[in-house]
């Protein structure tokens, strides 16, 4: 056995562990960065709407009064855009990762797909907007309405949900698929009672994540047009609409000749902060609540 040199040893551990003090202060010094920012934004916003969130700002309608102006045509407007984009997203995202997991056969088409699948989720914002405005506002003559809004919205967050989909169906032990094809039953049986069931909590999360994503986004609205004027609430999905974010950035930059829009502004983004913040808490006690162990 080759004897070790133990102040060879020591003398080598020294530069290590010097190493691994600085590398763990640079990682702490990078997260406290990253709070501190977060913290002052929070303040800053928080500190801003104080005084302007109230039960009239949630009820009325757009004013160019900014004392009497509220975001219930821009929380309506997001509502509808809901209407549209969740049952579209869960159908397509649902139905593509099922196909890709359970029914595409392993090669080069598949791999394909599904490599294509990954890089949209990548692809900036704005881009699915320009899609969204070529095709669904000028080739369908649909305009800046809430069912091309919320199908562009889908376009932007299928990705999200087919990839969640996958990594939950995948989770399914295949043992659970064999003892049910065992038993007699046909391959849609076995997704159907089987797969489906084991993977509805991965599953739901990523869904309800991407909803958040899509109340969230600006840009592809921005690209489609959708007003943030003195509009009636939409009462279809054939209705021009406003939404949130929407309303954030016009309040933004109208704050340069009224100072008072910029407290509007911070109101509305504490109330889409709490919207965003009870979905994600929606999505992680579904997670945790009946994530299944095998």
């Amino acid at each position: 056995m080759k004897h070790i040199d133990t102040k060879l040893v020591e003398k080598k551990m020294g530069p290590r562990l010097a190493l691994n003090t600085v590398a763990k202060n640079i990682f702490l010094a990078a997260t406290l960065f990253g709070l501190l920012v977060l913290v002052i934004l929070i303040y800053r916003v928080v500190s801003d709407s104080i005084g302007w969130i109230d039960l009239e700002f949630l009820t009325n309608k757009l004013s160019t009064d900014a004392e009497k102006a509220g975001i219930m045509g821009a929380i309506s407007g997001t509502l509808w855009l809901m209407v549209v984009v969740a049952p579209v997203t869960m159908i397509l995202g649902v139905g593509t990762a099922i196909y890709l997991e359970e029914y595409a056969k392993k090669g080069r088409l598949q791999a394909f797909i599904q490599t294509n699948i990954s890089n949209l989720a990548g692809v900036p914002s704005i881009v699915f907007g320009i899609l969204g405005l070529t095709v669904f506002a000028r080739a369908l003559d649909l305009g800046s309405v809430v069912l091309a809004g919320g199908l562009t919205m889908s376009l932007l967050v299928l990705p999200v949900v087919v990839v969640a989909s996958q990594e939950a169906i995948r989770a399914v032990p295949q043992f659970l698929r064999e003892a049910s094809y065992g038993m007699g039953a046909t391959k849609w049986q076995t997704i159907k009672n089987v797969v489906l069931p084991a993977a509805i909590p991965g599953i739901l999360t990523g869904v309800i994540l991407a909803l958040s994503r899509a109340i969230g986004e600006t840009a592809p609205l921005v690209v489609l047009g959708i007003p943030a004027l003195l509009i009636p609430l939409p009462d279809s999905i054939f209705d021009k609409f406003t939404v949130m974010p929407m309303q954030i950035y016009y309040w933004t930059l109208d704050s340069a000749l009224v100072a008072e829009y910029a407290n509007l502004a911070a109101a509305t983004i504490v109330i889409l902060l709490l919207v965003l913040f009870v979905m994600n808490s929606i999505a992680v006690l579904i997670r945790n609540k009946f994530q299944r162990r095998f």
